[in-house]
């Protein structure tokens, strides 16, 4: 294609020169500017220091860092509202409900009081009680049919076992030494 035309100067396609000292008569236009006017609404020509409709100066914009962190403290502020707001629904229905007076017995700090253990202790404990469920929950769930599934199920009961086991010896390491 480029052969087809010939003797074109190589100067055609270069933007004119300016002689020295002379100012550009188009202004480079500025990326820190804004893309819309903030009173009417108009979109801004390119390079445009003024409304082309309203007539209204064209205002610098902020820069990304600027809405990102207006965004974030928008966000953070809704979030705020309405996790105080569903708190408040949250309180108001749990004081509505009556529950029986032995409902206080499976309260976490009247069982970690019962056990007589430390808060991490206590979790430990939990952890490992869950473990120990989960090893029994494996045979209830799961039924063998070949050898090849005897032993993965076997696998599974060691692997929650041994979870188990882990949780204890934490418990036991975690656990204070009493006074008595």
């Amino acid at each position: 294609m480029a052969d087809s035309v010939h003797d074109v100067q190589e100067d055609f396609w270069k933007f004119p020169a300016l002689e020295p000292g002379v100012a550009s008569p188009l202004s480079p236009a500025v990326p820190e500017m804004a893309g819309a006017c903030s009173d009417c609404g108009t979109e801004f020509m390119i390079g445009a220091r003024f409304c082309h409709v309203c007539g209204e100066r064209r205002p610098l914009a902020a820069s990304d860092a600027e809405i990102v962190a207006g965004h974030w403290s928008r966000g953070i502020a809704y979030l705020r509202e309405s996790a105080i707001a569903s708190h408040k629904r949250v309180r108001s229905t749990w004081r509505k409900i009556h529950f029986p007076a032995w409902m206080r017995y499976l309260h976490f700090h009247e069982i970690q009081h019962w056990v007589g253990l430390p808060t991490a202790a206590f979790v430990a404990f939990m952890i490992g009680l869950g473990c120990v469920a989960g090893a029994i929950g494996v045979s209830l769930f799961y039924k063998a049919s070949n050898l090849a599934e005897f032993q993965a199920i076997q696998m599974w009961r060691i692997e929650w076992l041994l979870a188990a086991t882990a949780s204890f010896v934490a418990g036991i390491l975690l656990k204070k030494p009493s006074r008595d």
